[in-house]
Parts: structure tokens; C-alpha cells; sequence
């Protein structure tokens, strides 16, 4: 197989390098070898770089883990998918073999790679990491459906389990925080209300079926009273934090206090641990951390892809910034500025 250029994380806190690299061997049973067309930049991949959950043991390493690509080459034992296939690439797993993680080197020295990396012209992915996509969708929507899309949908079905005419608070509305907002809309949620401290984010948030938004920056300390005020002074039936700040957890925490369900999507730094009393999780409160939203790819990205052409999730609604490879440290800059929407990586621009 042929080196190509990727994207490597080579320290943590420092812009990724552009380089070439080279699969280390064949490919081995359970493996499945892609052309990237799309990929995405997730927040888990800023929070990677930031070294969020703690010190980087694996560097130096590929990143992202949703994509759209064609099948190249198939190793032995596959047999979900074959060559000349689109396929979504996705972090959660799911049909097929689990194969070892792809081995690459890079500049002579061995490069790591987990079951699925996504920011590259090529990549070396576990069978159970791929589904086959048959849609009309737009394509530079679709790496969506292999992290934010299944994840805001399986947050509100599966972890809040929201049910029709119920309150819904988002804190957060970058990606998969507008997403949370979409399928909650999709689910019967009302009133849903949207917090961001980026006014951008939530004028799309108004756009995706948001009842009111909030300006966390604007209202301060004022902040929990003004959601609760646009609940009609009611406690709302479910919180959904995505930003992973700790004063942010603790909020979601509060809110559902009262008898609510909180799901809690954006991770917390490693050294800043949300503090609170447990005391409501005794009276009918439930505390849940999402992982993908239970993600089942095999079924959720078939099944969301065609309510997205039907117009009842409006997937293709999300803003989507297209950039280059070479563009990827400009598109991780305008994550952290709270670009609306999602930064898709174009791997043929």
C-alpha cells in the first residue's frame, strides 16, 4: 500500500504536523483500507490534542473518528462491506470483526493509530468501524452520521429517553449540541431552550427548533434563574450538557435536580472535577454520561440518513465549513472559537 498524507497529533498543546505516511505491512484479518472523501472535526479531537483525559501515552498518533470514504482493499475475513463501497466511518462499534488497531510509520519511526482515524487521504480501519451508505444525502454531511448526528439522536432517544410535550435544555450548541437540539425538536420536545455563550451558535439553535436561547457570556450568575424563567419557573424534564466545563456540568446538574433526567456528553478536564450533592439522585433524578449516545451504527445511520431525506431530521440543515488538509490547524482554531455548525475536512481539495 502507498504512503499518503495525514494529519499527526506529534504534542500534545501543539498545531498537528501535515506528513506522509506508510501502513506498516498487509493488511491483516478484519481490516479495511478507505479513501477519506470527508472527515470531521469532533470536539473529541481538540480535547486529544489538549490532552484533556491526561497525559498522551500514545504519541504520536492519527486523529478522528467520523468520515465518508470508498472501499479500497479489504482484508481477510471481511465481510460487511466490499471494494468500490461508500461507507461512513464511525467510532462506536459496530457490525463485523474488531481487527488490531492499524500500525503506520511516519518519518522512520512507528506512528499509532486506534480502530478508526479519519484525518487523512487514506486510513487503515477495524471492519466494525465502517457501515455501507446507500443515500442521496449530500456527501460533506454524512461523516456526521458517524459521530454527532448518532450521538445527539441516541443522547435524546436512548439516554434521555425524551418523551412528547417534555422540557428540554441544551448547554451547548457547537455541533453535536445543535444536533441535540434538532432531534429533540424531531422527538416532540417543548419548550426546548439553547445555551451557548456564542451568538452565532444560537441563532442557528433558533433555526434548528429552539423555543429560546440563552447568551451564557450575557446573563453571568443569572444564568440558572433565566432558564428556568423561560421554562415558565418550571425545572425542566432534561438537561443535556455538551461543553465539558466543569461550572457547566455542575448547572446541567442543578437544573434536573428536581426529579429530571441529566445527560452529560462533553467530557471534563482530567484536573477539574464538577463537584455536587447527590442527595436528588435519592428522589427520582437520573445522572447518565453518554458514550456516543449508545450509538448502534448498523441501525442508526441507515435509519437516520433516510428521516434526514425526508426532511424529519434535517441533517443537511447543520452549517458545514469545508476545508483542505492543509487547512486542518485553521479548522481546529475556528472549532475553538465557536464556529457554528461542523469544520468537514475535504481529503480530494
Amino acid at each position: 500500500m502507498q504512503s499518503f498524507r495525514a494529519a499527526i497529533l506529534a504534542m500534545s498543546r501543539e498545531p498537528l504536523l501535515i506528513g506522509a505516511i506508510s501502513p506498516a505491512g498487509e493488511l491483516k484479518a478484519g481490516q479495511v483500507f478507505v479513501r477519506v472523501r470527508f472527515s470531521g472535526i469532533c470536539g473529541a479531537q481538540i480535547n486529544e490534542i489538549d490532552a484533556v483525559k491526561g497525559p498522551d501515552k500514545f504519541l504520536p498518533h492519527l486523529l478522528g473518528h467520523e468520515g465518508l470514504g470508498e472501499v479500497v482493499a479489504t482484508g481477510p475475513l471481511v465481510k460487511t462491506v466490499e471494494v468500490g463501497d461508500t461507507v461512513v466511518l464511525h467510532w462506536m462499534p459496530g457490525t463485523g470483526i474488531q481487527s488490531d488497531p492499524a500500525a503506520y510509520t511516519w518519518d522512520g519511526r512507528p506512528l499509532n493509530a486506534g480502530w478508526v482515524t479519519t484525518l487523512s487521504e487514506y486510513t487503515i480501519v477495524s471492519e466494525n468501524r465502517v457501515t455501507r451508505f446507500e443515500s442521496s444525502l449530500d456527501p460533506k454531511v454524512a461523516p456526521l452520521l458517524g459521530c454527532a448526528a448518532t450521538t445527539a439522536a441516541g443522547v435524546i432517544g436512548r439516554d434521555a429517553r425524551l418523551r412528547l410535550g417534555e422540557s428540554v435544555v441544551v448547554l451547548g450548541t457547537g455541533g453535536v449540541g445543535l444536533l441535540v437540539v434538532e432531534a429533540a425538536r424531531a422527538s416532540g420536545g417543548l419548550p426546548i431552550v439553547g445555551v451557548d455563550r456564542v451568538g452565532e451558535r444560537l441563532a442557528q439553535a433558533v433555526q434548528m427548533g429552539a423555543s429560546t436561547v440563552l447568551n451564557s457570556a450575557d446573563e453571568g450568575e443569572q444564568l440558572e434563574q433565566a432558564i428556568l424563567q423561560a421554562l415558565g419557573g418550571r425545572s425542566p424534564d432534561v438537561v443535556v450538557e455538551t461543553t465539558g466545563a466543569k461550572e457547566m456540568i455542575e448547572l446541567a446538574y442543578r437544573l434536573a435536580s428536581s426529579g429530571g433526567r441529566c445527560v452529560l456528553v462533553g467530557v471534563a478536564r482530567h484536573d477539574q472535577p464538577a463537584a455536587f450533592n447527590t442527595l436528588p439522585l435519592h428522589f427520582g433524578m437520573a445522572l447518565s454520561g453518554s458514550k456516543g449516545g449508545g450509538a448502534r451504527p448498523e441501525v442508526d445511520i441507515p435509519s437516520l440518513a433516510r428521516a434526514a431525506e425526508a426532511g424529519l431530521f434535517r441533517l443537511q440543515s447543520i452549517p458545514v465549513t469545508l476545508l483542505s488538509l492543509e487547512q486542518i490547524n485553521e479548522g481546529i482554531d475556528a472549532v475553538r472559537a465557536g464556529l457554528p455548525g461542523r469544520v468537514v475536512i475535504d481529503m480530494m481539495a
